[in-house]
């Protein structure tokens, strides 16, 4: 871990925090892509692509109260995220889903994941959550980070997702935490 640069701030934005910063988050997903992060996306991933996901799928869910957006902030730019999914069925309203956990490539190293996981993990508790789920690319980097952080592995899915480089499948590690 690189420690001697400043340590970002963790924001919680909503969606209008989200929209005035929309293409920092675009130019984010797009550079996590293109550095192979197996976050739901496939080349050719275009950063007008990148920013419609934002635009189209998480603005509504922020404004619809469904999810909490986390975003790693350095010197006014955003260089990592986090999303903890609440919009959960009438009987599952102890739990909430971690996804899209992202750095910037060129910001990774500083302990900026870690920072974003702890801030969703103390929402879902403030919120009354007691189980946080996840899913991972198996053997990926982010799969030592959730295990160090207490999380443990429910299972593996094969073949789950393509590589975003290839037509290669992956396969995927559930996990969950106890809060």
């Amino acid at each position: 871990m690189n420690r001697s640069l400043p340590v970002p701030t963790i924001i919680n934005l909503d969606a209008d925090g989200l929209t005035a910063r929309i293409d920092q988050f675009g130019e984010m997903l797009h550079a996590c892509v293109h550095d192979g992060a197996s976050i739901g996306f496939i080349e050719p991933f275009p950063v007008e692509e990148a920013i419609a996901f934002w635009r189209d799928r998480i603005v509504p869910t922020l404004r619809g109260g469904k999810r909490r957006l986390f975003a790693a902030m350095d010197q006014g730019r955003v260089v990592g995220t986090v999303q903890l999914d609440i919009d959960t069925m009438p009987n599952q309203r102890h739990r909430g889903d971690i996804s899209k956990l992202m750095v910037r490539p060129d910001c990774r190293r500083r302990g900026i994941a870690r920072l974003l996981m702890m801030a969703a993990e103390d929402c879902a508790q403030d919120m009354g959550r007691s189980l946080l789920t996840l899913d991972t690319r198996t053997g990926d980097s982010a799969e030592t980070l959730y295990l160090s952080l207490g999380f443990q592995c429910a299972g593996v899915i094969p073949d789950y997702a393509r590589d975003p480089f290839s037509d290669q499948l992956s396969a995927t590690t559930v996990m969950f935490k106890r809060l």
